[in-house]
């Protein structure tokens, strides 16, 4: 059976399309989408990708949103801390023994977002 080798890439509607994208480079090291054949895409480093369903009533992020996207960081300590230092509302939500450690935020949009630095590495 054929499989899928990976993620690809996130398609979603914005408000604010270049602002938003803006953010996630300015807040999260997220490159723009490139423009041209000689400009490089977000190259995302290797690392479990976990592709879970929520239940709809789920009250581990908004309600009022149908996703919530999860970034791996190497050092999740530093990475709250430079967030709250550029103003940003972020907070530990969990450590899971043998998973890792879990912080929450939101873009400008209010789309949900989880940090995850993953258990040994």
């Amino acid at each position: 059976m054929e499989q899928v080798t990976g993620f690809g890439g996130f398609f979603f509607r914005s408000k604010q399309p270049e602002v938003l994208a803006q953010w996630y480079r300015d807040t999260l090291g997220i490159d723009l989408v490139p423009t041209a054949a000689d400009q490089t895409p977000w190259m995302a480093e290797g690392g479990a990708t976990v592709f879970a369903p929520f239940a709809e009533d789920t009250t581990y992020f908004s309600a009022n949103k149908a996703f919530m996207l999860n970034f791996r960081v190497r050092d999740l300590a530093a990475m709250m801390a430079q967030l709250k230092a550029a103003g940003i509302d972020v907070r530990l939500v969990e450590e899971m023994p043998g998973v890792g450690k879990f912080a929450h935020l939101e873009d400008p949009e209010g789309t949900p977002i989880e940090l995850w630095e993953p258990a040994n590495g």
